[in-house]
């Protein structure tokens, strides 16, 4: 919790409050004060966000909506326009950028800002009501925030400062703070943990940190540990920088030149298709695809575009094959292609599929477990397979190579052999 020097950290969370529902009223007034719910509009689609209003009816994110629809008859239902809401969220994240020394976009509609040592200069509690106040100002969005010594105790006072509301947790009132709430207020307890939790008779923080952390450990293995550490307010988690995060990318050298389309576009697919599935085990979202090429005289090009939050390979696989068909003019041989996914940030699968149903979105979730215990090749998209002649035309080239490398070997050994 302390830095070295014994610098007390002070860490700010910013999660906008209802975000989808917030851009739509910008966009309508006419749906202030009424319950609202964002997601597929059929009875198979899912609510990816709702209103508080919709909110007191029992209605949550990822509920089916034919079950939201029975509690709230009376909700406005709205498809949703993640291009829409991904513009806002760039907006927001372009103020923060222009005023904090270090910040990390958490997803779409949270950041964590590290403010560490500014207090000597300025305060960090009046700097952040300042934040604030300019993103409301600016955007018109509400936006709630907390401010303590890290993370963990920084979101959870958030969580208690909405709607459109701002706590501070001083350092000695962390514990005081966190006593009295939910276990379910903790960042990394989910449904599942909270009823196991809540079987033993664990209802608030205050129980769960008096708990021994050895049997916590025993029950849970290390995500125990982890969650008695953020019931006792501890958190060394850093703030990561968000122009510091690593893209997600491959590449594939073509052992010989080539300009066919078929075999480029498949190539693409796979590509999109295996980085995908690596963004989606990241719990990733990505908002930028860039495509790149390089001829064989080794002149190289690439574009980029970017696009709602996603990490759905079949979204992906589109913009990278229609940048690859925009960037490709020349008709030269081509000697490498890579994809590339950037400006990254966490979120969930049904994030961006307001029209998708729970079958896509647990087809996509069987895929993903497959390849996880058989193997990322366990499950291919056929249009991303390569043909068996072009399989076959690998191999024989491949067993070419290895013949050639083994003649040179004997050949070395002969040499040597003579001498």
């Amino acid at each position: 919790m302390l830095l070295s020097g014994n610098i007390e950290r002070s860490v700010l969370h910013l999660d906008l409050d209802t975000f989808f529902v917030s851009v739509e009223r910008l966009k309508n007034s006419r749906l202030n004060g009424i319950p609202v719910i964002i997601g597929g509009m059929s009875d198979r689609g899912v609510v990816s966000s709702c209103s508080y209003e919709a909110r007191r009816f029992g209605v949550s994110s990822a509920m089916p909506m034919k079950m939201a629809r029975n509690m709230c008859p009376d909700a406005v239902v709205i498809r949703g326009d993640m291009e829409l809401y991904s513009n806002y969220s760039n907006i927001v994240t372009e103020i923060i950028a222009s005023k904090a020394p270090l910040y990390e976009k958490a997803s779409v509609d949270e950041h964590y800002i590290d403010l560490t040592g500014m207090d000597r200069f300025y305060g960090c509690s009046k700097w952040s009501h300042e934040l604030r106040q300019s993103i409301i100002k600016e955007t018109g969005l509400p936006i709630s925030i907390g401010l303590s010594v890290n993370k963990t105790v920084s979101k959870i006072a958030t969580g208690e400062a909405k709607p459109n509301g701002e706590i501070e947790v001083h350092k000695e009132g962390v514990i005081s703070f966190l006593d009295p709430l939910s276990i379910n207020k903790i960042p990394m307890i989910g449904q599942k943990t909270y009823h196991v939790l809540r079987s033993m008779g664990i209802a608030t923080i205050y129980t769960l940190r008096n708990i021994p952390s050895e049997m916590l450990g025993k029950l849970m293995g290390k995500n125990g540990i982890e969650i008695w550490k953020k019931a006792n307010g501890i958190d060394s988690t850093p703030v990561f920088s968000y122009s510091e995060r690593k893209s997600i990318s491959t590449e594939h050298t073509f052992e010989k030149d080539t300009t066919d389309l078929l075999r480029l576009n498949q190539l693409i697919t796979g590509m999109v298709e295996k980085i995908a599935f690596e963004l989606r085990s990241q719990e990733k979202l990505t908002s930028c695809v860039t495509v790149k090429i390089r001829y064989s005289n080794f002149d190289t090009h690439t574009l980029q575009k970017r696009i709602p939050y996603t990490s759905f390979d079949h979204v992906l696989a589109t913009v990278a094959k229609e940048l690859f068909a925009r960037l490709y003019q020349r008709r030269m041989l081509i000697r490498l292609i890579g994809v590339r996914f950037s400006y990254m940030v966490r979120g969930v699968q049904q994030l961006d599929l307001f029209d998708d149903t729970p079958e896509k979105v647990n087809l996509y979730l069987s895929m993903d477990n497959i390849r996880k215990r058989f193997g990322r090749n366990a499950v291919r998209r056929a249009s991303g397979v390569l043909t068996i002649q072009e399989r076959e035309e690998k191999a024989i080239k491949q067993l070419e190579n290895a013949l050639k490398e083994q003649n040179m070997m004997e050949e070395r050994l002969r040499s040597g052999w003579r001498g």
